[in-house]
């Protein structure tokens, strides 16, 4: 049995009983054989099965003891992938690294998202990447994009220097062998000399072509093969043909054969695999056009004040706490807090927001932003990878890096495809070998090549990455944060989307809208009154009542005594007055009949506002209304989802008439009134048991469990960091049109991934029969492994360019 070795960062630990907790914790995990945790050196060395267990199974034993494990997470540029059974060997390979957790590549981006532990060396990656027969570029996080760009512009300049040397020798050879093919026209006889045709097709076969040996020698050093090994094989057999055709005719002659060549196909089949492949890497560049631009938009210098004076330094210099000057038209350099001074913000390529948002002393400003008017003053809160552009960098390159899970199908496939396809191939020959008619070398050769070109997974490995690359970037052009390839797929599949009232359909600040006296009080005295005993509370209705005693220029009179009566009201002594301030269980408390209070107050909950009850020296004052009103769009934005043909349900604490209230309002069927905070996880689970595939919309801390409890978060308003870290979708803006967006770029990029799915299966299913010769016996046609390696180029162009049409996704204009 293997057993291997890991010493894992431990933090958190404060003394010996942490020691004994986190040793117990992992011997009790299956799969481990030994372990001891170095309290000084914060390690724990464990002795396990590789077999049994894994390196993120020991991170999880450990932070659910309470403790942490220190992790990070890099991507990695690989170059000399080229289908999708390299992505799997390259999966392999960093996974079997000790201390990685997961690793994901993306054939499309042509990187590795890598998450281990931070003991882990990027070393032992790239060793592990380049012992796979691959190789690793030398930079990793930010750097990298601009690297990954020279290194696919680099590319792009080797595929079309050979594409065009191979398409000028190829087409003599192709033009000189017309005649052989059954076209009579006019063909110089020198391009008919088989030698001349050997001097022109031998530098495309082993120049041009080096690259499919180099991958195939690589895969078969580790005894597999892949698209590489496909090409190599196909045209070296019809490459070889042609030699032994050339230069020893004799050995056919004396098998009764006629000597044939078939240089033209070995060296048009190469020309046209390079065409692909150039056509993909420049469309390839194209998904990843999202970041470029993300990356763009800080500006490189900011102006800061040093020593009483402005001075321009590199963005990179900024540190928390300096005072930056923006001035207008220019575009703030980091995230940070205004401090003089007003102006209207452009914030539209971070939240989709298009109209300037007004901002002012002690308002946050985010870095990236173009002001629009005036200049002001602000302090830096945020730098470097903190800000949150740069967490939006980080969130999209994550997300373009993972995996939905239709796409472990198309890996799983893949992983058998080559091999497969190397089998069918076989057979193909030997039968038109053994039952074919004359020549029957001829024909099993032509039909071994075809099948093996035509099958090449190349496209099946782009379906799902580019798909998801461009949605993904498209997303957070929008203003939606799209965190992962499964986000995507669960967004597809839902069913049902559960809003929270309060921060999501209302504003979350509520508003004082009646003020109604009773027993002969004047209006303004009712609001003085209930605006002075509240003046220590910091409950939003009492708050509401205060901001709107203020507003109307009322002097209030901080209360000689205060008492919050938690879940009830405020109790408060006023200028000798003793004021009652809340709901009628609260009034009755205190022997206060309502007094004909309780009708108004009845009928404000039915319009959807909350009564607060005022009593003064134990008389009934009269009702205060306070309402949190609706957000833009709240009522569209249902209608649209209901069309959609998703079930809208909301979710809020008030209490049954002011949810119904609410909920006629905005148009929704089913509302879940009186929820507390911690049964919000409870009612997601509900529904869940009903069968449906439940999408949680929510803003603040409370909201945290039931998002995670959703099949699918998310977290709206930019929200809580605990929100967005909870949620599986972030909305930067606070238009509620962002959740259309992401269901509707969703639905729109699962289609895409279908459609590719579906034409990359189709074209190896039907082809590949196709190839074989299978019509022959009924049409006597076979395919031309020219026409079987211009299909397997243009199908993985298509491919791309189908993904690269997400780019034109419009979210849907409400009425």
């Amino acid at each position: 049995m293997t057993v291997k070795r890991l010493d894992l960062p431990v933090e958190g630990m404060s003394c010996a009983s942490c020691v004994l907790k986190v040793e117990s914790g992992l011997k009790e995990t299956a799969g481990v054989r030994q372990v001891a945790v170095n309290f000084a050196a914060r390690r724990a060395a464990i002795t396990y099965d590789p077999g049994a267990v894994s390196a993120a199974r020991f991170v999880q034993v450990v932070r659910s003891l309470g403790y942490d494990v220190p992790v990070r997470r890099v991507h990695l540029p690989v170059v000399g992938m080229s289908c999708a059974s390299c992505v799997e060997k390259v999966e392999a390979a960093l996974r079997a690294v000790d201390g990685v957790l997961s690793a994901a590549v993306n054939l499309a981006a042509g990187r590795a998202a890598v998450e281990m532990l931070a003991t882990t060396s990027i070393a032992d990656l790239r060793r592990a990447v380049r012992e796979a027969g691959y190789d690793v570029l030398e930079v990793e996080g930010p750097e990298a994009e601009d690297y990954e760009r020279r290194a696919r512009a680099q590319e792009l300049a080797v595929l079309r220097r050979k594409l065009a040397v191979a398409t000028l020798l190829s087409l003599p050879v192709l033009w000189g062998s017309l005649l052989h093919m059954g076209l009579r026209i006019w063909t110089p006889p020198i391009l008919m000399n088989w030698y001349v045709q050997w001097l022109l097709a031998t530098p495309v076969q082993f120049w041009a072509g080096w690259q499919f040996y180099r991958g195939a020698w690589a895969r078969a050093r580790h005894r597999s093969t892949d698209m590489n090994t496909l090409i190599a094989v196909g045209t070296t057999a019809a490459y070889l043909y042609s030699v032994a055709a050339t230069f020893f005719p004799q050995w056919f002659r004396a098998g009764g054969l006629e000597p044939q060549t078939y240089y033209e196909t070995a060296a048009i089949i190469i020309a046209l695999i390079l065409l692909g492949r150039f056509l993909e890497a420049r469309a390839k560049g194209q998904t990843s056009e999202a970041i470029r631009r993300l990356l763009s938009l800080q500006p490189p210098r900011a102006r800061v004040v040093r020593d009483g004076r402005e001075v321009e330094v590199p963005v990179e210099e900024v540190a928390v706490g300096d005072v930056i000057v923006v001035r207008p038209g220019e575009k703030v350099p980091v995230d940070g807090i205004i401090r003089e001074g007003r102006s209207a913000l452009d914030e539209s390529m971070l939240t989709g927001e298009s109209l300037p948002v007004e901002k002012g002393p002690g308002d946050e400003v985010i870095g990236a932003t173009i002001n629009k008017t005036g200049a002001f003053t602000f302090t830096a809160t945020k730098v470097g990878r903190d800000t949150v552009l740069a967490q939006i960098i980080r969130l999209v390159q994550e997300a373009q890096g993972s995996k939905a899970p239709i796409q472990r199908l198309a890996d799983r496939v893949s992983s058998y495809f080559v091999p497969a396809v190397m089998a069918v191939a076989a057979a193909t020959f030997l039968l038109w070998l053994a039952v074919g008619p004359q020549p029957s070398l001829t024909y099993a050769l032509v039909t071994f090549v075809a099948v093996l070109i035509i099958a090449c997974p190349c496209a099946l490995g782009l379906a799902t990455p580019t798909a998801i690359m461009v949605g993904t970037g498209r997303g957070a052009e929008q203003g939606v944060l799209i965190k992962s390839g499964e986000a995507l797929e669960t967004a597809y599949r839902t069913t049902t989307v559960v809003l929270d009232k309060t921060g999501t359909l209302t504003r979350g600040r509520p508003a004082v809208t009646d003020v109604r006296p009773v027993n002969g009080f004047a209006e303004t005295e009712l609001l003085r009154l209930a605006a002075s005993a509240e003046w220590g509370s910091e409950h939003p209705l009492g708050e509401a009542i205060v901001r709107c005693a203020r507003d109307r220029g009322l002097e209030l009179l901080r209360p000689e005594r205060f008492a919050a009566v938690p879940g009830h009201g405020v109790e408060a002594e006023v200028g000798g007055r003793r004021v009652l301030v809340g709901n009628p269980p609260l009034l009755r408390e205190r022997a206060v009949a309502l007094n004909g209070a309780e009708a108004i107050g009845m009928q404000l909950a039915r319009e959807g506002k909350t009564p607060m009850y005022v009593a003064v020296d134990g008389t009934p004052a009269g009702v205060v209304g306070v309402a949190d009103t609706l957000k833009p769009y709240s009522r569209e934005v249902v209608a649209a989802l209901r069309r959609l043909g998703l079930e809208v349900v909301m979710l809020t604490g008030d209490n049954g008439v002011t949810a119904q209230a609410i909920a006629a309002q905005i148009g929704v069927d089913r509302f879940l009134a009186e929820v507390p905070p911690e049964r919000k996880a409870e009612e997601i689970k509900k529904l869940q048991g009903e069968g449906r595939r439940v999408a949680m919309v929510g803003d603040g801390i409370n909201d945290a469990p039931a998002l995670v409890q959703s099949d699918l978060g998310i977290a709206i308003g930019a929200g809580t960091d605990v929100a967005i870290e909870s949620a599986d979708i972030v909305l930067l803006g606070e238009d509620l049109r962002g959740i259309l967006t992401a269901l509707q770029l969703s639905r729109q990029t699962m289609r895409t991934i279908r459609q590719n799915l579906f034409w990359a299966f189709v074209y190896n299913v039907v082809l590949i029969p196709l190839a074989a010769g299978a019509l022959y016996p009924f049409f006597r046609v076979l395919l031309n492994p020219m026409l079987a390696a211009l299909a397997m180029a243009s199908s993985s162009v298509s491919v791309v360019t189908n993904s690269l049409r997400l780019r034109l996704f419009r979210p849907a204009v409400l009425p």
